[in-house]
């Protein structure tokens, strides 16, 4: 079955403060590798920080299936599976495949999926085949000028772009990939990071081209200052608040995201079952071994 934008907002925990505390989630920790470096992301394997980008492990899509087993019966009220990294989840196959197995055995579940929409365009045919419900874009600029301080390079069918270069193709992919999947009738959300030194002027034009290219709802997420922009200042409220104003005048805009873990299972701000379904990394040496292979030299430090 296909899951419409009204019935997101009635069943999906991201998608309206009255599901936020009745519908649970859980994320899926199957996509390690990445293909852009942005300047503000800290990948990392562990149990401690409560940030996007970060879980205790990494499961294959097999593993994945048997999470959503335990975790539905640990917590009725899960209505998500999805998929958020803690890398991108068209760097590697795995999210995919752990869609397509998913939906064989939870039909009834939404399937939600992030990415960074560098590949979007070439797999958006296959994400319109596995059934994506909810696709979620993190586009933090559309200019190729502001985009480049945000993002230094990207990796991009084996090759490296840096700057102005990376931030054209990367613009481009991610404008083109959500009007596809949204002409299909996936409901396509797009995050933005708040950079106050950088895009705090540019997030209405953000919202403004998304709107346009048929992406449904969007997420403004305050930057947490760290990796190469930890010169940067944490957003304060008076500007996330204005922000946010001014994207409303274009796009429907959501304002109780938590920035979850990449790992996160239960319901936000409620029960929290994480801790039952990922103990310890699953075959975690292995599988860093396999995402580096399929980044280049300067990626594979990430």
């Amino acid at each position: 079955m296909a899951f419409t934008y009204e019935d997101l907002k009635k069943n999906h925990p991201c998608f309206a403060a009255g599901a936020k505390n009745n519908k649970g989630r859980v994320h899926l920790p199957v996509s390690y590798g990445c293909n852009i470096a942005c300047n503000f992301c800290k990948r990392d394997i562990n149990d401690t920080d409560n940030r996007p980008g970060v879980a205790s492990g990494i499961i294959t899509p097999q593993e994945a299936v048997e999470t959503v087993r335990r975790a539905v019966e640990l917590c009725p009220d899960i209505t998500v599976a999805g998929v958020a990294g803690p890398g991108d989840t068209l760097a590697t196959p795995y999210a995919l495949q752990t869609f397509r197995l998913i939906k064989e055995e939870f039909p009834h579940i939404i399937k939600c999926m992030s990415t960074n929409g560098l590949l979007l365009p070439e797999y958006a045919d296959e994400i319109i085949d596995v059934g994506i419900d909810s696709l979620t874009v993190t586009v933090n600029a559309v200019d190729p000028k502001i985009q480049a301080q945000i993002c230094e390079d990207i990796v991009y069918h084996g090759k490296c772009y840096e700057g102005i270069e990376a931030a054209k193709i990367l613009i481009q992919n991610q404008l083109a990939g959500i009007k596809k999947v949204s002409q299909s009738g996936i409901t396509v959300k797009v995050n933005t990071v708040l950079i106050p030194e950088i895009n705090a002027d540019h997030v209405v034009e953000v919202a403004k081209t998304v709107a346009q290219h048929g992406a449904k709802i969007y997420n403004i997420i305050p930057l947490i200052p760290q990796h190469k922009l930890s010169w940067c200042s944490t957003p304060g409220c008076d500007l996330i608040s204005k922000v946010r104003s001014q994207a409303q005048a274009y796009i429907n805009v959501f304002r109780h995201c938590q920035r979850c873990r990449a790992d996160a299972a239960g319901v936000p701000g409620g029960k929290d079952i994480s801790e039952k379904l990922y103990i310890r990394p699953v075959k975690l040496e292995n599988t860093f071994s396999h995402a580096k292979s399929q980044l280049s030299p300067k990626h594979k430090s990430l």
